[in-house]
């Protein structure tokens, strides 16, 4: 990540990378899964189908929230519209639990109670193992950008991944490591079903499937929530922004701080700082440059910092008695 356009751009280029290769592979894998759903007969099958298809659907979204999020600042909306990519995301998460979830659930219910004839596995087998490769490699493309930003953003791996304001990338992450597992199951309920006659097996698989869905929408849309509200970086972040601007020459002490994530290139920093009482005017704005270098060189993701000269107020001493205030007469 980068405050310059150039270095934006190219991470929301890999972000679109990462979100195509995904889009494409669960389009295909939505077609054989559909089929080997049909020819066995598989609730689960059918299931891991609806879920490739909800994946796919929420990548389209996300590729659209990427597209419009990167539209430059102008005069309706001078910060720029990093956040509109969190409605977009949010409207993925709720196709995740509509088009997935609530499908694959229903499945899994009507299989249990009507039951179910299960047919010849072999093709569905087959389709779960090339999935399961095609899935691995969307997961590696995400999981290499996750890493990628993690260290441009000089945080811990794990934490990155649980506050990373590029949730499009989170999304594709979560979901491939859903789909890996939901393909675990299906195959699960195929082999129980084969060994044993009883669908029941199938339809537990299809139940796990959707609630595993569940799990992933509930996440996203809480992650993308988030941000629409307004988050600050996390408190490791902000400590360092602090630390920051208190060694920059003239500057005395951080008063307030306000940070405010607008997107994964997008953080902007406002602060009332204290600058030193014999501090000349060229200082205190040489003073202001230096801070904002500085912030920008440690955390490239901040494009906009906005520093408040604010004069320290000392402590009222209590020897001193009241103030004029309290010789006023009252009304």
């Amino acid at each position: 990540m980068s405050s310059s356009p150039n270095d934006a751009g190219g991470a929301g280029d890999e972000s679109v990378a990462t979100v195509l290769v995904a889009v494409v592979t669960n389009l295909g894998i939505a077609a054989a899964k559909a089929v080997g759903g049909i020819v066995s007969g598989s609730s689960a099958m059918l299931s891991e189908a609806a879920h490739s298809v909800a994946d796919t659907v929420t990548e389209v979204l996300l590729l659209a929230s990427l597209k419009r999020s990167a539209k430059p600042a102008d005069e309706a909306h001078p910060l720029g519209y990093g956040p509109e990519r969190y409605i977009w995301a949010l409207l993925a998460s709720i196709a995740t639990f509509v088009g997935g979830a609530v499908f694959a659930v229903y499945d899994g219910i009507h299989t249990l109670v009507h039951g179910e004839d299960p047919g010849d596995p072999t093709l569905s087998y087959i389709i779960l193992a090339v999935a399961f490769v095609l899935e691995g490699y969307s997961l590696l493309v995400a999981w290499r950008q996750v890493k990628g930003e993690a260290a441009r953003m000089r945080a811990p791996l794990g934490l990155y991944v649980r506050h990373t304001p590029d949730t499009a990338v989170k999304a594709v992450l979560l979901e491939n490591v859903a789909a890996l597992i939901g393909l675990a199951l299906a195959a699960g309920g195929l082999l129980g079903a084969q060994l044993t006659g009883s669908g029941a097996y199938d339809g537990i698989a299809s139940l796990l499937i959707g609630l595993l869905l569940v799990g992933v929408a509930w996440e996203l849309g809480r992650s993308n929530a988030q941000y629409l509200i307004g988050r600050p970086l996390p408190p490791q972040m902000r400590a360092g922004v602090r630390a920051e601007l208190l060694s920059v020459p003239h500057i005395e002490a951080v008063l307030e701080l306000t940070t405010l994530v607008q997107g994964p290139d997008e953080v902007l920093i406002a602060a009332k700082i204290d600058f030193h009482d014999l501090a000349a005017a060229w200082q205190v704005e040489r003073a202001c440059e230096e801070a904002e270098a500085q912030l920008r060189e440690r955390y490239p993701a901040i494009r906009r910092v906005y520093l408040d000269p604010t004069p320290r107020r000392p402590a009222p001493d209590p020897a001193s008695g009241p103030g004029p205030e309290a010789d006023r007469p009252g009304p």
